[in-house]
């Protein structure tokens, strides 16, 4: 059986996404961070990892891009899982004897309006993941986590309060990392990260192939470079694979405009594999 590295531990959002992926039946390895995620990967301990890319409401997950800047990986798949956070706490404990909340960052940026109006005094202590928060929760008393159902049921919670996430619909978009490219499929995306040069007109530059090509560009972000300061990364991704005529003209078109292109990979798009 091959082992799947996720962001542990057991009952965040990332074991989640790695289960709807792989089955119940995968051997899963959690990992204390995502840069661990991608090490076992890299290093064959695992066939394949789970890291979270993308959030509706807060945006990129920069760890993972910086990791995906250095990492020889490639993104072979990705799932898409809607996000309900809740207040959970210990059974018995209550909203009033609360004195400080525990969670992700990034859960805690998702939920900043709900917190402000219900709890404004109360303090946010952030840790590595929302498993580790509940974990937290269930011996603190004193303590209450942002997390799913999964951590609640794991860790025998129960909700202060539900659904407390600023923004209905909030999905977060995981990345499936492999060590081979996947095969087309033909409801394809594919992920680039390009080093532009520091000159007037560098994005137009970059846009301008997608437009002569008319390929659906579905994200565009930049990142500041770390080799030169003022200088950007742009992470893009677009439909199409890289195997695709169409795409491969783009590269070349790329290739002329750009410093570096490089392929994060081409892989099914959530909405093609995501489960009914």
């Amino acid at each position: 059986m091959q082992a799947i590295a996720y962001l542990g531990p057991p009952g965040t959002f990332s074991q989640a996404a790695a289960l709807r992926q792989f089955g119940a039946a995968c051997e899963l390895r959690e990992c204390r961070g995502i840069d661990e995620v991608f090490a076992m990967v890299e290093a064959g301990e695992a066939a394949h990892g789970v890291v979270p890319i993308e959030n509706s409401t807060e945006g990129a997950v920069n760890i993972t891009q910086d990791c995906l800047i250095d990492s020889p990986l490639q993104i072979i798949a990705e799932q898409v899982i809607a996000i309900e956070h809740h207040l959970l706490a210990g059974q018995g404990v209550v909203r009033e004897s609360i004195d400080r909340i525990v969670s992700h960052p990034q859960s805690l940026a998702q939920c900043r309006k709900w917190l402000r109006a219900n709890l404004p005094g109360i303090a946010l202590h952030e840790c590595t993941s929302n498993g580790e928060a509940a974990r937290i929760a269930a011996e603190d008393c004193r303590a209450a986590a942002i997390a799913g159902d999964m951590a609640r049921q794991l860790h025998d919670l129960h909700v202060l309060a539900e659904s407390i996430h600023d923004q209905a619909g909030n999905r977060t978009r995981f990345a499936v990392l492999g060590r081979e490219p996947a095969a087309p499929t033909g409801c394809d995306k594919t992920s680039i990260l390009v080093y532009a040069e520091n000159r007037p007109g560098a994005l137009y530059h970059v846009l301008a192939p997608f437009e002569g090509l008319q390929i659906s560009l579905s994200r565009l972000e930049s990142r500041p470079s770390r080799g030169e300061h003022w200088e950007y990364i742009f992470f893009m991704d677009f439909a199409g694979h890289r195997e695709d005529a169409q795409v491969n003209e783009l590269f070349r078109r790329l290739d002329a405009c750009t410093d570096t292109v490089k392929i994060l990979g081409s892989y099914p798009t959530g909405a093609c594999s995501a489960e009914p």
